[in-house]
């Protein structure tokens, strides 16, 4: 017993050591040119879009649609010219779709595979991290990109839209007038939504992750299934299906601009991610743990 003790000390790793390991797992991350590649694209398409809706207007062309309308982009991009807060509203409504979950896609399928094909993934369960604790701090690293992802969209808009486009006061889509301070509160409160509602993708790719030892075919399989689900998600035949699919509700972040909020597709949004979090989650740590490391 005194013997195995201390082995047992060893073998266990502290919580230091994990916040160690968990922030070697961000700095690889965030300093792959991929990376930074996927958040440059993610950063310029608010600025196309804003360079897009200034050049019409100032042409005297007028924006289509209303401000009640039934989708999320056109209810937000005829009030760009108005308020350029709207941008910030309108980009993500424009990235979420495919921007934002490719970029996830591509993070979240090269986690485990990635370290597969490149050799390293047994020297990383050499040190004494454990598979289920290896496996949640990649999850964990997934999920920090998706929020870094989603803010990044939203400050690049910001600026654009605060750049090229008046300021101020700003009218929900309800037709109420909401001061420009709670309209930044409501800006972040639906980034932290976008982000919320990419972490079923986050979960799906890291199972397709430990599915195989290539990470480009693991990162092409999670991108094929983002667009093929979106694919199926607008077929009318398959409408009692598609509550099901986790990009259902994804444009539910446009009701925290109503007034007031409707909550009830938001919080049907957040129990979906989650409920997909869960599934596919255990599902790579079921794979995760089971699986033969020969690279």
């Amino acid at each position: 017993m005194s013997r195995a003790e201390p082995l047992e000390a060893v073998r266990t790793p502290s919580p230091l050591w994990t916040f160690g390991l968990l922030r070697s797992e961000l700095l690889t991350t965030f300093r792959r040119w991929r990376t930074l590649a996927l958040l440059g694209v993610l950063a310029a398409v608010p600025v196309l879009v804003g360079i897009a809706v200034r050049i019409e207007t100032d042409d005297g062309g007028s924006l289509g649609g209303g401000g009640g309308g039934g989708g999320a982009g056109p209810a937000f991009i005829s009030q760009i010219s108005n308020n350029g807060l709207f941008l910030v509203f309108t980009a993500l409504a424009a990235t979420l779709p495919f921007f934002l979950p490719m970029a996830v896609g591509v993070v979240a399928g090269d986690a485990v595979a990635g370290e597969a094909s490149a050799g390293t993934l047994r020297y990383l369960l050499v040190a004494p991290a454990g598979r289920t604790r290896l496996l949640l701090t990649k999850y964990a690293t997934v999920i920090a990109f998706c929020l870094a992802a989603t803010l990044v969209v939203a400050v690049s808009a910001l600026a654009v839209g605060a750049l090229l486009f008046p300021v101020g006061d700003l009218t929900t889509i309800s037709g109420t007038r909401i001061t420009y301070a709670e309209g930044l509160g409501r800006a972040l409160l639906i980034a932290l939504v976008v982000a919320a509602s990419l972490v079923g993708v986050a979960a799906l790719g890291l199972f397709v992750s430990t599915l195989t030892g290539s990470g480009i075919a693991a990162m092409a399989t999670t991108v094929g299934l983002v667009i093929t689900v979106q694919i199926l998600d607008q077929i009318p035949q398959l409408d009692a299906l598609q509550p099901y699919f986790f990009s259902h509700y994804w444009l539910s972040f446009a009701d925290l601009m109503r007034e007031p909020v409707y909550w009830d597709d938001l919080v049907k949004n957040l129990g979906l991610q989650a409920l997909y979090a869960a599934v596919f989650g255990s599902a790579a740590w079921a794979r995760f743990t089971a699986k033969d490391i020969t690279a």
